[in-house]
């Protein structure tokens, strides 16, 4: 039998593949209406890491006037942000280096 036969296949894992950690809408309510940034989701839990970029869902409501900063969001949660009087700022992404050797 062939070698690429004898061989198992495996699937295809994208290197420059973006991982997100999201938080929604109704996880914000968990906060006072005011400056939202990663430094305060980690603080209160939202996420578990600062290395990685954070993206916000539009998965429930907003109580209130929010300024959030995030890597990402996503059409709905922007628009219901702004809709309360808030506001969506996007951050710098990380940026993975890689080696052109």
């Amino acid at each position: 039998m062939p070698l690429q036969r004898r061989i198992p296949k495996r699937g295809f894992s994208n290197p420059g593949r973006q991982e997100y950690q999201v938080v929604n809408l109704r996880d914000l309510a968990r906060l006072e209406p005011g400056q939202v940034n990663p430094v305060v989701l980690y603080r209160q839990g939202l996420i578990g890491s600062l290395r990685q970029p954070v993206k916000i869902l539009g998965e429930g409501d907003v109580g209130g006037a929010y300024q959030v900063s995030a890597h990402a969001f996503s059409a709905g949660a922007r628009r219901k942000i702004e809709a309360a009087g808030g506001t969506a700022t996007v951050l710098m992404q990380l940026v993975r280096e890689t080696s052109d050797d």
